[in-house]
Order: C-alpha cells, then sequence, then structure tokens
C-alpha cells in the first residue's frame, strides 16, 4: 500500500502561484510514475501533468508553459508548481501514484484562483 498526502493548496489571487507537495510513503517501491490530476465542481477529473519513473513528462494543453512537475525521489515527494494561475485552473488537485500493483490516489488539495 501507498498513502498519499497532498499540502500546498490554497486562495490565490489570478496572476500568482502555488506549489503543491505529494509525500508518498509505505510501499514506495517499484513506482512507475506520479502525476497530478485535478476536478473541478461539476467536470470530470483530468490529467494536470505527469512524471514517469525516467524522467519524461506530459502536460495538459491548459497548463503547457505555466505548470512544472517535479520529483525528490529521495524523499517520494512530487511537486507541481503553478505559476500564472487562472481561475479556470480552480479545482480539487489529487496526486495519483503508479505503482506496479495498481495506482494509489491522494485525498485532493483545494485550489481556488480569483479573479
Amino acid at each position: 500500500q501507498v498513502q498519499l498526502v497532498e499540502s500546498g493548496g490554497g486562495l490565490v489571487q489570478a496572476g500568482g502561484s502555488l506549489r503543491l507537495s505529494c509525500a508518498a510513503s509505505g510501499s514506495t517501491a517499484r513506482i512507475n510514475a506520479m502525476g497530478w490530476y485535478r476536478q473541478a465542481p461539476g467536470k470530470q477529473r483530468e490529467m494536470v501533468a505527469t512524471m514517469i519513473t525516467g524522467g519524461s513528462t506530459n502536460y495538459a494543453d491548459s497548463v503547457k508553459g505555466r505548470f512544472t512537475i517535479s520529483r525528490d525521489n529521495g524523499k517520494n515527494t512530487v511537486y507541481l508548481q503553478m505559476n500564472s494561475l487562472k481561475p479556470e485552473d480552480t479545482a480539487v488537485y489529487y496526486c495519483k501514484v503508479i505503482r506496479w500493483n495498481g495506482d494509489y490516489w491522494g485525498q485532493g488539495t483545494q485550489v481556488t484562483v480569483s479573479s
């Protein structure tokens, strides 16, 4: 089992920045990928950014150039640096870990961007 604890969400004005963190504990060996997803009210959960263990990254078109995913392997922590935030970035952000035996999700952290 993998436990994920997210932090860093909050309220920010448009144009501001936030950094989300997701710390993994438990069975952290053989993690294939880590990533961030978000779900806005009334919308489906969508991929924001992912990073596979080799380092390759993938971003949603809506966040390219504004968000950066990074990982500290020593701390089993994945980060999401969010710059130039827009009101449409408002959502609950979830951390996801893909491991050989399944997917694991964090509890989510709220990000609210005011206009």
